[in-house]
């Protein structure tokens, strides 16, 4: 009867050791899901914020060339017309794909 008492409580101290465990490796796995939910918004957030950086620099170069291109335009009209001739031959070149 001692052998069937001490068995039954080593089975509650590896019920309990196999509760804490589990328990322990849930909070670490929450732990880590967290941490790496945190990661993956800051990640976010920063690869958002450069890419609004990006297309504002870019927007702002767009403007620089426009304005550079009026300002070219009006201090040469002749110019911007033969150039915008010869734009236009290539531009029918390569539609007609080469063809004579």
């Amino acid at each position: 009867m001692d052998v069937k008492g001490k068995s039954s409580t080593s089975d509650n101290g590896v019920v309990d050791t196999a509760k804490k465990m589990t328990s322990d490796v849930a909070n670490r796995a929450s732990n880590v899901a967290g941490a790496a939910s945190d990661t993956a918004k800051k990640v976010t957030a920063d690869v958002a914020d450069k890419a609004s950086n990006i297309a504002s620099a870019a927007s702002e170069q767009a403007k620089t060339v426009a304005s550079e291109l009026e300002r070219i335009g009006r201090a040469n009209p002749l110019g911007t017309i033969a150039g915008a001739l010869l734009v236009g031959v290539v531009i029918g070149l390569l539609g007609r794909g080469g063809r004579s």
